[in-house]
């Protein structure tokens, strides 16, 4: 049921942090893995990890900003590994700055990097699912897309929308046998969450979390292969947190 053999996945930003661990996961789970990410040395890192199981890997430098880059992208994987079946769109940034303090520039980045990149490597996927009738999308969100804050307002509202768009997709595409749903993981270690390290708010963190710790990459597998596998057919448009207990305490 949770077997992925045989299936091609791309994950973008999938050459660190919860990116590479769900990449592992899935590679572990029999996928066939295209990493889409910018650093080169990182990506041959992630690549040397992968090929630690026995499938095919691939790494593709890859700005998701750049608009015109994305189709080429995905063309590239499919005529290397085939037919997409799985796209896990990861890559994103924030900015620790409120609503009064954040630029304009930096907003717009935000945004193109965690929204409308989605949007667009989304429709290039569902575009060729559709052909096979069946595909899952997974879409990376974050405790944000639940709660406010007045200090990463624009990544908030960006992880916000993706919740919505997810929704929006598992319904257009539901016709079509494509399921679409996100992960909302907590607070993770990664190059992004590593500043709260040693400080006052990672003890806060801590208390707030059930499980009393904070999370490895590696937690996140678990739950993308769900949603990449056959046994999660009938679920659409969910999001999925993967948190320890901190959005419920």
């Amino acid at each position: 049921m949770f077997n992925l053999e045989g299936s091609v996945a791309v994950v973008t930003g999938g050459n660190g942090g919860i990116g590479l661990g769900i990449a592992l996961g899935l590679a572990e789970a029999g996928a066939q893995v295209a990493i889409l990410a910018r650093n080169e040395q990182k990506n041959a890192h992630a690549l040397t990890e992968l090929k630690k199981f026995d499938t095919r890997a691939i790494a593709l430098p890859l700005d998701v900003t750049r608009r015109e880059a994305l189709q080429p992208a995905f063309e590239e994987v499919e005529r290397r590994l085939g037919p997409v079946d799985i796209l896990v769109n990861n890559a994103g940034i924030a900015v620790t700055r409120g609503s009064l303090k954040v630029s304009i520039e930096a907003w717009d980045q935000v945004i193109e990097t965690n929204l409308t990149a989605v949007f667009i490597l989304s429709r290039i996927a569902a575009q060729s699912m559709i052909k096979r009738k069946r595909g899952k999308i997974i879409n990376i969100a974050s405790e944000y897309s639940r709660f406010g804050s007045q200090a990463v307002s624009s990544y908030a509202a960006s992880k916000g929308g993706l919740v919505q768009l997810t929704k929006s997709l598992a319904i257009e595409l539901a016709p079509h046998n494509i399921q679409v749903n996100a992960l909302a993981p907590g607070w993770i270690w990664s190059e992004m969450t590593e500043p709260v390290r040693n400080t006052p708010f990672y003890d806060e963190i801590i208390l707030r979390t059930p499980a009393g710790r904070m999370g490895e990459p590696s937690d996140c597998a678990g739950a993308a292969v769900f949603l990449a596998s056959r046994a999660s057919d009938f679920v659409n448009g969910e999001c999925l947190f993967v948190d320890g207990g901190f959005a419920i305490r």
